[in-house]
C-alpha cells in the first residue's frame, strides 16, 4: 500500500524500499513537500470527528484558511486551494498567464473558468468567467505544481483566451502576454490554437492576430 501511494507522489517513478519503517518515513517527506488542501468534509473525515479535527488545528497540524478550508501549510498555494474548492472550474486568464510566466503581473484574484450553469462564486479574492459547458473542457490539462495539482487551460488555449479578449485587457500587459507569446512560438502547437480557435466565433479575426503578432 505504501509503496503504491509512493509511485503515485513521485509521479509514478517506482521507488523499491525493503523497510516498512522507511517506507513510511520517505513517504511522509514525499508528502510534506506537498499543500494538502482539504474542504471541511474532507477534513472532517480524515480527523475522525469535530473534536479530533478541532485539535488538530490547535496543534498546528492543519491550519484553517478560510471558510470550509484546512491546509497542511499555513500559506498555500492559491490556485491549488481553489482546485480544492471547485475542481471542475479551469484557471485561467491572469492567473495562468502568470503561472507559465508569460507576465510578471501577479495578479491579485484567482482567475477561474467555469460552467455557464454553475452557482457564483461569491467567496473573495476569485473572478468567475462563465462560459458555455462545451467550451469549458478543451485546453484544460491537470497540471502538478510541486506541491499540489491545479487544472488549467494548456498554453495554446489560454492564446486563444487572450485574443478573445484582446479588447477588455490593458494595451501594456496584452502587449506583454504577445510578446511572451512570440518569444515561446516555435513551441505552441499551432494546429491545436487553430482547432480551439475554431471552437468560437471571430475565428477569422483570432486567426489574423495569431499571424500577425505572435508567428
Amino acid at each position: 500500500m505504501v509503496t503504491n501511494r509512493l509511485a503515485a507522489s513521485t509521479g509514478g517513478i517506482s521507488i523499491n524500499i525493503h523497510t516498512n519503517r522507511v517506507s513510511v518515513y520517505v513517504y511522509a517527506i514525499i508528502c510534506s513537500m506537498r499543500d494538502v488542501v482539504l474542504t471541511y468534509e474532507s477534513a472532517l473525515e480524515e480527523a475522525g470527528s469535530r473534536g479530533a479535527l478541532e485539535t488538530k488545528v490547535r496543534n498546528g497540524d492543519l491550519f484553517k484558511i478560510g471558510r470550509g478550508i484546512y491546509a497542511s501549510s499555513e500559506y498555500p498555494d492559491p490556485l491549488v486551494v481553489a482546485h480544492a474548492l471547485y475542481p471542475d472550474a479551469v484557471i485561467t486568464m491572469d492567473s495562468a498567464l502568470a503561472s507559465y510566466g508569460m507576465t510578471d503581473v501577479s495578479p491579485d484574484k484567482v482567475h477561474l473558468a467555469t460552467a455557464r450553469d454553475a452557482t457564483r462564486i461569491s467567496r473573495p479574492g476569485y473572478r468567475q468567467y462563465f462560459t458555455e459547458r462545451k467550451l469549458l473542457d478543451p485546453g484544460a490539462v491537470e497540471k502538478d505544481m510541486g506541491h499540489g495539482a491545479i487544472r488549467i487551460y494548456d498554453r495554446e488555449r489560454l492564446l486563444v483566451e487572450v485574443m478573445r479578449r484582446q479588447a477588455t485587457l490593458p494595451l501594456d500587459y496584452y502587449r506583454e502576454v504577445i510578446a511572451s507569446y512570440r518569444r515561446i512560438s516555435e513551441d505552441l502547437d499551432v494546429r491545436l490554437v487553430e482547432d480551439y480557435m475554431a471552437l468560437f466565433k471571430r475565428q477569422d479575426a483570432m486567426f489574423d492576430i495569431l499571424q500577425r503578432e505572435v508567428l
